[in-house]
Protein backbone atom coordinates (compact mmCIF):
# COMPACT_ATOMS: atom_id res chain seq x y z
CA UNK A 1 0.00 0.00 0.00
CA UNK A 2 1.20 3.54 -0.70
CA UNK A 3 1.94 4.55 2.91
CA UNK A 4 4.07 7.50 1.84
CA UNK A 5 0.94 9.38 0.73
CA UNK A 6 -0.87 10.75 3.78
CA UNK A 7 -4.59 11.55 3.84
CA UNK A 8 -4.80 12.31 7.57
CA UNK A 9 -4.62 16.06 6.91
CA UNK A 10 -6.84 17.83 4.38
CA UNK A 11 -5.56 17.35 0.83
CA UNK A 12 -6.37 19.20 -2.38
CA UNK A 13 -6.53 17.89 -5.88
CA UNK A 14 -3.63 18.39 -8.25
CA UNK A 15 -3.33 22.03 -9.37
CA UNK A 16 -3.96 20.66 -12.86
CA UNK A 17 -7.53 20.13 -11.68
CA UNK A 18 -8.18 23.82 -12.35
CA UNK A 19 -7.87 23.06 -16.08
CA UNK A 20 -10.35 20.17 -15.77
CA UNK A 21 -12.90 22.29 -13.89
CA UNK A 22 -12.37 25.21 -16.28
CA UNK A 23 -12.74 23.02 -19.37
CA UNK A 24 -15.95 21.37 -18.13
CA UNK A 25 -17.47 24.76 -17.23
CA UNK A 26 -16.68 26.18 -20.68
CA UNK A 27 -18.06 23.07 -22.40
CA UNK A 28 -21.38 23.36 -20.55
CA UNK A 29 -21.65 27.07 -21.41
CA UNK A 30 -20.78 26.59 -25.10
CA UNK A 31 -23.24 23.69 -25.32
CA UNK A 32 -26.02 25.90 -23.94
CA UNK A 33 -25.17 29.01 -26.01
CA UNK A 34 -23.91 27.65 -29.36
CA UNK A 35 -26.87 29.27 -31.12
CA UNK A 36 -25.70 32.73 -30.01
CA UNK A 37 -22.18 31.90 -31.24
CA UNK A 38 -23.60 30.81 -34.61
CA UNK A 39 -25.56 34.05 -34.90
CA UNK A 40 -22.51 36.14 -34.01
CA UNK A 41 -20.42 34.43 -36.74
CA UNK A 42 -23.13 34.77 -39.42
CA UNK A 43 -23.92 38.40 -38.51
CA UNK A 44 -20.34 39.56 -37.81
CA UNK A 45 -20.10 41.40 -41.14
CA UNK A 46 -23.02 43.66 -40.12
CA UNK A 47 -21.58 44.57 -36.69
CA UNK A 48 -19.51 47.74 -36.39
CA UNK A 49 -15.89 47.64 -35.20
CA UNK A 50 -16.86 49.31 -31.91
CA UNK A 51 -19.63 46.76 -31.39
CA UNK A 52 -17.22 43.89 -32.07
CA UNK A 53 -14.75 45.32 -29.53
CA UNK A 54 -17.48 45.44 -26.88
CA UNK A 55 -18.46 41.83 -27.64
CA UNK A 56 -14.84 40.64 -27.51
CA UNK A 57 -14.30 42.48 -24.20
CA UNK A 58 -17.43 40.82 -22.74
CA UNK A 59 -16.30 37.37 -23.93
CA UNK A 60 -12.77 37.80 -22.54
CA UNK A 61 -14.12 39.08 -19.21
CA UNK A 62 -16.48 36.14 -19.09
CA UNK A 63 -13.62 33.68 -19.70
CA UNK A 64 -11.59 35.32 -16.92
CA UNK A 65 -14.52 35.10 -14.49
CA UNK A 66 -14.99 31.42 -15.26
CA UNK A 67 -11.26 30.85 -14.67
CA UNK A 68 -11.43 32.64 -11.29
CA UNK A 69 -14.47 30.58 -10.31
CA UNK A 70 -12.68 27.36 -11.34
CA UNK A 71 -9.70 28.26 -9.16
CA UNK A 72 -11.96 29.00 -6.18
CA UNK A 73 -13.72 25.65 -6.67
CA UNK A 74 -10.29 23.97 -6.64
CA UNK A 75 -9.12 25.87 -3.54
CA UNK A 76 -12.25 25.04 -1.55
CA UNK A 77 -12.37 21.35 -2.52
CA UNK A 78 -10.51 19.50 0.27
CA UNK A 79 -10.68 15.92 1.49
CA UNK A 80 -9.12 13.64 4.09
CA UNK A 81 -9.55 10.29 5.84
CA UNK A 82 -10.54 10.45 9.50
CA UNK A 83 -10.82 7.02 11.08
CA UNK A 84 -13.47 5.10 9.14
CA UNK A 85 -14.81 8.18 7.35
CA UNK A 86 -14.03 10.00 4.13
CA UNK A 87 -14.38 13.74 4.85
CA UNK A 88 -15.02 16.27 2.08
CA UNK A 89 -15.29 20.08 2.17
CA UNK A 90 -16.35 22.06 -0.88
CA UNK A 91 -18.24 25.16 -2.04
CA UNK A 92 -17.44 28.82 -2.71
CA UNK A 93 -20.23 30.85 -1.12
CA UNK A 94 -22.35 27.95 0.06
CA UNK A 95 -20.01 25.67 2.01
CA UNK A 96 -20.76 21.96 2.19
CA UNK A 97 -19.23 19.36 4.50
CA UNK A 98 -19.70 15.67 3.66
CA UNK A 99 -18.73 12.70 5.85
CA UNK A 100 -19.12 9.26 4.29
CA UNK A 101 -18.59 6.10 6.33
CA UNK A 102 -16.42 3.50 4.62
CA UNK A 103 -19.16 0.88 4.88
CA UNK A 104 -21.34 3.16 2.72
CA UNK A 105 -18.71 3.30 -0.05
CA UNK A 106 -19.39 0.81 -2.82
CA UNK A 107 -16.51 1.37 -5.25
CA UNK A 108 -13.59 3.67 -5.97
CA UNK A 109 -13.12 3.95 -9.75
CA UNK A 110 -10.68 5.77 -12.03
CA UNK A 111 -11.29 7.48 -15.37
CA UNK A 112 -9.33 9.63 -17.83
CA UNK A 113 -10.77 11.75 -20.60
CA UNK A 114 -8.59 13.33 -23.27
CA UNK A 115 -7.67 16.35 -21.11
CA UNK A 116 -6.79 14.08 -18.18
CA UNK A 117 -4.49 12.07 -20.44
CA UNK A 118 -2.77 15.17 -21.82
CA UNK A 119 -1.97 16.52 -18.33
CA UNK A 120 -1.41 13.03 -16.83
CA UNK A 121 -3.99 12.97 -14.03
CA UNK A 122 -6.95 10.75 -13.14
CA UNK A 123 -10.51 11.42 -12.06
CA UNK A 124 -11.49 9.38 -9.00
CA UNK A 125 -15.18 8.58 -8.48
CA UNK A 126 -16.28 7.34 -5.06
CA UNK A 127 -19.59 5.52 -5.38
CA UNK A 128 -21.77 5.54 -2.29
CA UNK A 129 -24.83 3.63 -1.14
CA UNK A 130 -28.09 5.23 -0.06
CA UNK A 131 -30.58 7.61 -1.63
CA UNK A 132 -29.43 10.78 0.15
CA UNK A 133 -25.79 10.63 -0.93
CA UNK A 134 -24.53 11.40 -4.39
CA UNK A 135 -21.33 10.11 -5.89
CA UNK A 136 -18.14 12.02 -4.97
CA UNK A 137 -15.90 12.99 -7.86
CA UNK A 138 -12.29 14.13 -7.40
CA UNK A 139 -11.38 15.69 -10.74
CA UNK A 140 -7.59 15.43 -10.77
CA UNK A 141 -5.20 13.17 -8.84
CA UNK A 142 -1.93 11.56 -9.82
CA UNK A 143 -2.02 7.79 -10.38
CA UNK A 144 -0.06 7.21 -7.16
CA UNK A 145 -2.49 9.34 -5.12
CA UNK A 146 -5.52 7.69 -6.75
CA UNK A 147 -4.25 4.18 -6.00
CA UNK A 148 -3.29 5.12 -2.46
CA UNK A 149 -6.74 6.57 -1.76
CA UNK A 150 -8.47 3.49 -3.15
CA UNK A 151 -6.24 1.14 -1.15
CA UNK A 152 -6.75 3.01 2.13
CA UNK A 153 -10.54 3.04 1.76
CA UNK A 154 -10.73 -0.58 0.61
CA UNK A 155 -8.35 -2.04 3.18
CA UNK A 156 -9.90 -0.03 6.02
CA UNK A 157 -13.33 -1.47 5.13
CA UNK A 158 -12.08 -5.04 5.53
CA UNK A 159 -9.68 -4.83 8.50
CA UNK A 160 -10.75 -7.42 11.05
CA UNK A 161 -13.46 -8.80 8.77
CA UNK A 162 -13.84 -12.16 7.12
CA UNK A 163 -14.81 -10.82 3.72
CA UNK A 164 -12.18 -11.00 1.01
CA UNK A 165 -10.70 -7.76 -0.26
CA UNK A 166 -12.31 -7.27 -3.68
CA UNK A 167 -9.62 -4.99 -5.09
CA UNK A 168 -6.12 -6.13 -5.92
CA UNK A 169 -3.89 -3.46 -7.37
CA UNK A 170 -1.19 -5.83 -8.58
CA UNK A 171 -1.33 -6.71 -12.26
CA UNK A 172 -2.90 -10.06 -13.12
CA UNK A 173 -3.56 -11.73 -16.44
CA UNK A 174 -7.05 -10.62 -17.55
CA UNK A 175 -9.79 -13.12 -18.31
CA UNK A 176 -10.60 -11.23 -21.52
CA UNK A 177 -8.37 -8.86 -23.48
CA UNK A 178 -9.72 -7.22 -26.65
CA UNK A 179 -7.35 -6.20 -29.43
CA UNK A 180 -7.93 -4.33 -32.68
CA UNK A 181 -8.99 -7.46 -34.63
CA UNK A 182 -11.51 -8.47 -31.98
CA UNK A 183 -12.91 -4.92 -31.88
CA UNK A 184 -13.31 -5.09 -35.65
CA UNK A 185 -15.41 -8.27 -35.24
CA UNK A 186 -17.51 -6.56 -32.58
CA UNK A 187 -18.01 -3.50 -34.82
CA UNK A 188 -19.08 -5.59 -37.81
CA UNK A 189 -21.65 -7.47 -35.72
CA UNK A 190 -23.17 -4.40 -34.02
CA UNK A 191 -26.85 -3.49 -34.36
CA UNK A 192 -26.47 -1.03 -37.24
CA UNK A 193 -30.24 -0.65 -37.55
CA UNK A 194 -30.26 0.94 -34.10
CA UNK A 195 -27.43 3.27 -35.14
CA UNK A 196 -29.43 4.22 -38.25
CA UNK A 197 -32.47 5.14 -36.15
CA UNK A 198 -30.28 7.19 -33.78
CA UNK A 199 -28.73 8.98 -36.76
CA UNK A 200 -32.15 9.81 -38.21
CA UNK A 201 -33.33 11.04 -34.80
CA UNK A 202 -30.18 13.21 -34.53
CA UNK A 203 -30.79 14.70 -37.99
CA UNK A 204 -34.40 15.53 -37.10
CA UNK A 205 -33.26 17.12 -33.83
CA UNK A 206 -30.58 19.13 -35.60
CA UNK A 207 -33.10 20.27 -38.20
CA UNK A 208 -35.41 21.45 -35.41
CA UNK A 209 -32.61 23.49 -33.83
CA UNK A 210 -31.66 25.05 -37.18
CA UNK A 211 -35.34 25.81 -37.82
CA UNK A 212 -35.55 27.65 -34.49
CA UNK A 213 -32.51 29.74 -35.44
CA UNK A 214 -34.02 30.67 -38.81
CA UNK A 215 -37.39 31.38 -37.22
CA UNK A 216 -36.04 33.73 -34.55
CA UNK A 217 -33.16 35.45 -36.30
CA UNK A 218 -33.17 34.74 -40.03
CA UNK A 219 -35.72 34.06 -42.73
CA UNK A 220 -37.80 30.98 -41.98
CA UNK A 221 -39.19 31.12 -45.55
CA UNK A 222 -35.63 30.70 -46.87
CA UNK A 223 -35.19 27.44 -44.94
CA UNK A 224 -38.63 26.20 -46.02
CA UNK A 225 -37.73 26.89 -49.66
CA UNK A 226 -34.58 24.75 -49.48
CA UNK A 227 -36.36 21.97 -47.56
CA UNK A 228 -39.26 21.86 -50.04
CA UNK A 229 -36.88 21.75 -52.99
CA UNK A 230 -34.99 18.86 -51.42
CA UNK A 231 -38.22 17.02 -50.63
CA UNK A 232 -39.47 17.45 -54.21
CA UNK A 233 -36.21 16.12 -55.64
CA UNK A 234 -36.21 13.05 -53.36
CA UNK A 235 -39.92 12.32 -53.69
CA UNK A 236 -39.65 12.56 -57.47
CA UNK A 237 -37.35 9.56 -57.63
CA UNK A 238 -37.66 6.31 -55.70
CA UNK A 239 -34.05 5.57 -56.71
CA UNK A 240 -32.83 8.75 -55.01
CA UNK A 241 -34.67 7.76 -51.84
CA UNK A 242 -33.05 4.33 -51.98
CA UNK A 243 -29.60 5.89 -52.48
CA UNK A 244 -30.21 8.24 -49.57
CA UNK A 245 -31.11 5.25 -47.38
CA UNK A 246 -27.92 3.45 -48.51
CA UNK A 247 -25.81 6.51 -47.64
CA UNK A 248 -27.45 6.83 -44.20
CA UNK A 249 -26.86 3.11 -43.60
CA UNK A 250 -23.16 3.43 -44.49
CA UNK A 251 -22.85 6.42 -42.17
CA UNK A 252 -24.60 4.41 -39.42
CA UNK A 253 -22.14 1.52 -39.87
CA UNK A 254 -19.16 3.89 -39.71
CA UNK A 255 -20.70 5.47 -36.60
CA UNK A 256 -20.99 2.02 -34.98
CA UNK A 257 -17.31 1.36 -35.76
CA UNK A 258 -16.20 4.65 -34.23
CA UNK A 259 -18.41 4.21 -31.15
CA UNK A 260 -17.08 0.71 -30.45
CA UNK A 261 -13.44 1.71 -30.90
CA UNK A 262 -13.70 4.80 -28.71
CA UNK A 263 -15.60 3.10 -25.90
CA UNK A 264 -14.04 -0.38 -25.78
CA UNK A 265 -10.47 0.23 -26.98
CA UNK A 266 -7.88 -1.89 -25.10
CA UNK A 267 -10.61 -3.65 -23.09
CA UNK A 268 -9.26 -5.77 -20.24
CA UNK A 269 -11.67 -7.75 -18.09
CA UNK A 270 -10.42 -9.54 -14.95
CA UNK A 271 -11.96 -11.43 -12.05
CA UNK A 272 -10.24 -10.78 -8.71
CA UNK A 273 -11.54 -12.22 -5.45
CA UNK A 274 -15.19 -12.39 -6.57
CA UNK A 275 -15.05 -8.87 -8.05
CA UNK A 276 -14.78 -7.73 -11.66
CA UNK A 277 -12.17 -5.23 -12.83
CA UNK A 278 -12.87 -3.53 -16.17
CA UNK A 279 -10.47 -1.24 -18.01
CA UNK A 280 -11.38 0.21 -21.39
CA UNK A 281 -11.60 3.37 -23.48
CA UNK A 282 -9.53 5.44 -25.90
CA UNK A 283 -10.42 9.10 -25.44
CA UNK A 284 -12.23 8.50 -22.15
CA UNK A 285 -10.38 5.76 -20.28
CA UNK A 286 -12.14 4.04 -17.39
CA UNK A 287 -11.00 1.60 -14.72
CA UNK A 288 -13.95 0.18 -12.78
CA UNK A 289 -14.14 -2.27 -9.90
CA UNK A 290 -17.52 -4.02 -9.82
CA UNK A 291 -18.32 -6.08 -6.74
CA UNK A 292 -20.40 -9.23 -7.03
CA UNK A 293 -22.98 -7.98 -4.54
CA UNK A 294 -23.58 -4.77 -6.46
CA UNK A 295 -24.56 -6.52 -9.70
CA UNK A 296 -28.35 -6.65 -9.68
CA UNK A 297 -28.73 -8.65 -12.88
CA UNK A 298 -26.93 -9.29 -16.14
CA UNK A 299 -28.02 -9.41 -19.77
CA UNK A 300 -26.25 -11.56 -22.35
CA UNK A 301 -26.92 -10.22 -25.84
CA UNK A 302 -26.16 -11.74 -29.23
CA UNK A 303 -27.44 -11.67 -32.81
CA UNK A 304 -27.12 -13.96 -35.87
CA UNK A 305 -23.82 -12.42 -37.00
CA UNK A 306 -22.35 -12.46 -33.49
CA UNK A 307 -23.30 -16.13 -33.18
CA UNK A 308 -21.45 -16.96 -36.40
CA UNK A 309 -18.41 -15.11 -35.05
CA UNK A 310 -18.77 -16.93 -31.72
CA UNK A 311 -19.11 -13.78 -29.61
CA UNK A 312 -21.70 -11.93 -27.55
CA UNK A 313 -21.68 -9.09 -25.04
CA UNK A 314 -22.64 -8.87 -21.38
CA UNK A 315 -24.35 -5.90 -19.74
CA UNK A 316 -23.94 -5.61 -15.97
CA UNK A 317 -26.75 -3.69 -14.28
CA UNK A 318 -25.52 -2.14 -11.02
CA UNK A 319 -27.41 -0.85 -8.02
CA UNK A 320 -28.16 2.85 -8.56
CA UNK A 321 -27.74 5.20 -5.63
CA UNK A 322 -28.13 8.94 -5.13
CA UNK A 323 -28.76 11.03 -8.23
CA UNK A 324 -26.56 8.96 -10.50
CA UNK A 325 -27.82 8.60 -14.05
CA UNK A 326 -28.69 5.07 -15.16
CA UNK A 327 -26.42 5.36 -18.20
CA UNK A 328 -23.44 5.90 -15.88
CA UNK A 329 -24.19 2.59 -14.17
CA UNK A 330 -24.28 0.46 -17.31
CA UNK A 331 -21.13 -1.61 -17.82
CA UNK A 332 -20.81 -3.46 -21.12
CA UNK A 333 -18.23 -6.16 -21.88
CA UNK A 334 -18.01 -6.92 -25.61
CA UNK A 335 -16.40 -9.79 -27.50
CA UNK A 336 -17.21 -12.47 -24.90
CA UNK A 337 -16.83 -16.10 -25.95
CA UNK A 338 -18.64 -19.05 -24.40
CA UNK A 339 -15.91 -19.74 -21.84
CA UNK A 340 -16.00 -16.11 -20.69
CA UNK A 341 -19.78 -16.30 -20.18
CA UNK A 342 -19.45 -19.47 -18.09
CA UNK A 343 -16.79 -17.86 -15.91
CA UNK A 344 -18.89 -14.73 -15.36
CA UNK A 345 -21.99 -16.74 -14.45
CA UNK A 346 -20.02 -19.05 -12.14
CA UNK A 347 -18.59 -16.01 -10.33
CA UNK A 348 -21.94 -14.24 -9.95
CA UNK A 349 -24.31 -17.09 -9.19
CA UNK A 350 -23.87 -19.84 -6.62
CA UNK A 351 -25.96 -22.26 -8.67
CA UNK A 352 -27.45 -22.33 -12.15
CA UNK A 353 -29.14 -25.70 -12.06
CA UNK A 354 -32.11 -25.64 -14.46
CA UNK A 355 -32.25 -29.37 -15.12
CA UNK A 356 -35.84 -30.54 -15.53
CA UNK A 357 -37.17 -26.96 -15.79
CA UNK A 358 -38.84 -26.17 -19.11
CA UNK A 359 -39.26 -22.81 -20.80
CA UNK A 360 -42.57 -21.05 -20.16
CA UNK A 361 -44.05 -19.02 -23.02
CA UNK A 362 -46.50 -16.07 -22.82
CA UNK A 363 -50.25 -16.39 -23.33
CA UNK A 364 -51.58 -16.03 -26.91
CA UNK A 365 -52.93 -12.60 -25.90
CA UNK A 366 -49.35 -11.31 -26.09
CA UNK A 367 -49.27 -12.09 -29.83
CA UNK A 368 -52.67 -10.47 -30.30
CA UNK A 369 -51.48 -7.30 -28.53
CA UNK A 370 -48.36 -7.04 -30.70
CA UNK A 371 -50.38 -7.49 -33.89
CA UNK A 372 -52.81 -4.71 -32.91
CA UNK A 373 -49.93 -2.34 -32.15
CA UNK A 374 -48.25 -3.27 -35.44
CA UNK A 375 -51.41 -2.43 -37.39
CA UNK A 376 -51.44 1.02 -35.78
CA UNK A 377 -47.76 1.46 -36.69
CA UNK A 378 -48.38 0.47 -40.31
CA UNK A 379 -51.27 2.94 -40.50
CA UNK A 380 -49.11 5.81 -39.23
CA UNK A 381 -46.24 4.94 -41.61
CA UNK A 382 -48.65 4.80 -44.53
CA UNK A 383 -49.93 8.26 -43.67
CA UNK A 384 -46.34 9.56 -43.63
CA UNK A 385 -45.57 7.83 -46.95
CA UNK A 386 -48.68 9.31 -48.57
CA UNK A 387 -47.73 12.80 -47.32
CA UNK A 388 -44.25 12.52 -48.90
CA UNK A 389 -44.87 10.49 -52.09
CA UNK A 390 -48.60 10.93 -52.81
CA UNK A 391 -49.38 7.18 -52.87
CA UNK A 392 -46.75 6.44 -55.54
CA UNK A 393 -45.73 2.75 -55.24
CA UNK A 394 -47.54 2.54 -51.89
CA UNK A 395 -48.57 -1.07 -52.54
CA UNK A 396 -44.95 -2.21 -52.76
CA UNK A 397 -44.14 -0.14 -49.70
CA UNK A 398 -46.85 -1.98 -47.76
CA UNK A 399 -45.68 -5.39 -48.95
CA UNK A 400 -42.16 -4.63 -47.73
CA UNK A 401 -43.43 -3.12 -44.46
CA UNK A 402 -45.78 -6.00 -43.64
CA UNK A 403 -43.08 -8.62 -44.33
CA UNK A 404 -40.58 -6.70 -42.19
CA UNK A 405 -42.94 -6.24 -39.23
CA UNK A 406 -44.21 -9.83 -39.49
CA UNK A 407 -40.62 -11.12 -39.25
CA UNK A 408 -40.03 -8.94 -36.17
CA UNK A 409 -43.21 -10.27 -34.53
CA UNK A 410 -42.27 -13.87 -35.27
CA UNK A 411 -38.75 -13.41 -33.88
CA UNK A 412 -39.97 -11.65 -30.74
CA UNK A 413 -42.62 -14.26 -29.93
CA UNK A 414 -40.21 -17.11 -30.61
CA UNK A 415 -37.49 -15.67 -28.36
CA UNK A 416 -39.68 -14.63 -25.42
CA UNK A 417 -39.73 -17.10 -22.52
CA UNK A 418 -38.90 -17.38 -18.83
CA UNK A 419 -37.55 -20.08 -16.51
CA UNK A 420 -37.60 -20.09 -12.70
CA UNK A 421 -35.35 -22.26 -10.54
CA UNK A 422 -35.03 -22.24 -6.75
CA UNK A 423 -32.96 -19.04 -6.74
CA UNK A 424 -32.60 -17.72 -10.32
CA UNK A 425 -34.96 -16.22 -12.89
CA UNK A 426 -34.02 -16.34 -16.58
CA UNK A 427 -35.95 -14.19 -19.08
CA UNK A 428 -35.32 -14.48 -22.81
CA UNK A 429 -36.37 -11.90 -25.37
CA UNK A 430 -35.43 -9.72 -28.32
CA UNK A 431 -36.26 -9.43 -32.01
CA UNK A 432 -33.14 -8.61 -34.05
CA UNK A 433 -30.90 -9.29 -31.08
CA UNK A 434 -31.38 -12.13 -28.62
CA UNK A 435 -31.22 -11.15 -24.94
CA UNK A 436 -31.03 -13.45 -21.93
CA UNK A 437 -31.48 -11.87 -18.50
CA UNK A 438 -30.23 -13.56 -15.32
CA UNK A 439 -31.61 -12.37 -11.96
CA UNK A 440 -31.16 -13.74 -8.45
CA UNK A 441 -34.61 -13.67 -6.87
CA UNK A 442 -33.51 -12.30 -3.49
CA UNK A 443 -32.35 -9.06 -5.21
CA UNK A 444 -35.93 -8.17 -6.20
CA UNK A 445 -37.09 -5.09 -4.29
CA UNK A 446 -40.69 -4.97 -5.42
CA UNK A 447 -43.06 -7.36 -7.22
CA UNK A 448 -46.06 -5.97 -9.07
CA UNK A 449 -48.83 -7.79 -10.89
CA UNK A 450 -50.27 -5.57 -13.63
CA UNK A 451 -53.53 -6.28 -15.41
CA UNK A 452 -55.36 -4.12 -17.95
CA UNK A 453 -59.09 -4.29 -18.63
CA UNK A 454 -58.48 -6.43 -21.71
CA UNK A 455 -56.11 -8.75 -19.86
CA UNK A 456 -58.65 -9.19 -17.07
CA UNK A 457 -61.22 -10.48 -19.56
CA UNK A 458 -58.75 -13.10 -20.76
CA UNK A 459 -57.42 -13.93 -17.26
CA UNK A 460 -53.80 -12.94 -17.97
CA UNK A 461 -51.44 -10.51 -16.24
CA UNK A 462 -47.94 -9.02 -16.44
CA UNK A 463 -45.40 -9.59 -13.67
CA UNK A 464 -43.04 -6.63 -13.14
CA UNK A 465 -39.96 -7.11 -10.96
CA UNK A 466 -38.33 -3.93 -9.65
CA UNK A 467 -34.63 -4.09 -8.74
CA UNK A 468 -32.16 -1.43 -7.62
CA UNK A 469 -31.11 -1.13 -11.27
CA UNK A 470 -34.40 -1.18 -13.16
CA UNK A 471 -37.34 -3.37 -14.08
CA UNK A 472 -37.71 -6.84 -15.57
CA UNK A 473 -41.04 -7.58 -17.22
CA UNK A 474 -42.69 -10.97 -17.75
CA UNK A 475 -45.65 -10.16 -20.03
CA UNK A 476 -49.02 -11.87 -20.46
CA UNK A 477 -48.94 -15.05 -18.41
CA UNK A 478 -52.03 -16.82 -17.09
CA UNK A 479 -53.51 -15.44 -13.88
CA UNK A 480 -52.99 -18.73 -12.06
CA UNK A 481 -49.27 -18.83 -12.96
CA UNK A 482 -48.89 -15.11 -12.20
CA UNK A 483 -50.22 -15.62 -8.65
CA UNK A 484 -47.88 -18.58 -8.11
CA UNK A 485 -44.87 -16.61 -9.35
CA UNK A 486 -45.84 -13.52 -7.34
CA UNK A 487 -46.10 -15.50 -4.07
CA UNK A 488 -42.90 -17.47 -4.68
CA UNK A 489 -40.75 -14.41 -5.41
CA UNK A 490 -42.09 -12.63 -2.32
CA UNK A 491 -41.26 -15.70 -0.24
CA UNK A 492 -37.67 -15.80 -1.58
CA UNK A 493 -37.18 -12.09 -0.92
CA UNK A 494 -38.57 -12.18 2.63
CA UNK A 495 -36.67 -15.31 3.73
CA UNK A 496 -33.28 -14.45 2.23
CA UNK A 497 -30.47 -13.14 4.45
CA UNK A 498 -28.01 -12.46 1.60
CA UNK A 499 -26.70 -9.00 0.77
CA UNK A 500 -28.45 -7.52 -2.26
CA UNK A 501 -26.00 -4.60 -2.60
Amino acid sequence: MSNEINFVEFNRQSLKGVLIIYGKSLFRIVKATWVLLFIFITKSSKITSLGKNYIYAIIISFFILILIRSYLVYRNFKFKIDGDYFILKKGIFSKKNVAVAFDRIQNVNFSQNLIHQLINVYQVDIETAGTNLTEISIKALSLAEAKALREKITLAKHVGGTEDIPIALKEEKPLLSIGIKSLLKVSISENHFQSLLLLIAFLFGFYQQVQDVFKNFLSEELLDTYVNKGKDIISGSFLLLFLLLIILTIVAIITSFIRVFLRHFDLKFSIKNSAFEIKQGLINKKAVILKREKVQFIKIVTNPLKRKLGISYVVFKQAISGKTKKVDKLIKIVGCKEEHLHKIKDTLFSTLDFSGITKEKPHWYFVYRIIVRSILTITILNACYYWIFNADKQVWFNVFLILLIASFIYARVKKLYFKVSNDILIVGGGSIETTTTYLELFKVQNVKMKQTFFQKRRKVADIILQTASGKINIPSITMERANELYDYILYKVETSTKKWM
